[in-house]
């Protein structure tokens, strides 16, 4: 599909403002915020059931392949494959 050459007006109700901000403090509030909802999202486990974001696709991801206690062992191996596979494209360190 190819792309638009035109561009959009702005609003009747835009005003262009433009602010000087230093960049150095600015830096520092954005990277802290973004620290604290990395911690908050990823890093801490949920309350709910102790879990965090990577534990739980891993729980989900053995529930989905029939895995249990009852059943025949599986390779850690096949569970990391499958899970990095649907669920966490972003290496094995963390699932191992």
């Amino acid at each position: 599909m190819a792309r638009r050459s035109t561009k959009t007006p702005p609003p009747d109700d835009f005003e262009e403002k433009i602010l000087d901000i230093d960049v150095v403090d600015e830096m520092q509030g954005s990277f802290l915020e973004y620290a604290y909802s990395v911690i908050y999202s990823r890093a801490l486990p949920d309350a709910r059931d102790g879990m965090k974001p990577v534990h739980r696709r891993i729980v989900s991801q053995m529930n989905e392949m029939g895995l249990r206690p009852d059943r025949s062992y599986v390779k850690c191996a096949r569970v990391v494959g499958e899970v990095m596979g649907k669920l966490h494209p972003h290496g094995d360190a963390s699932i191992y």
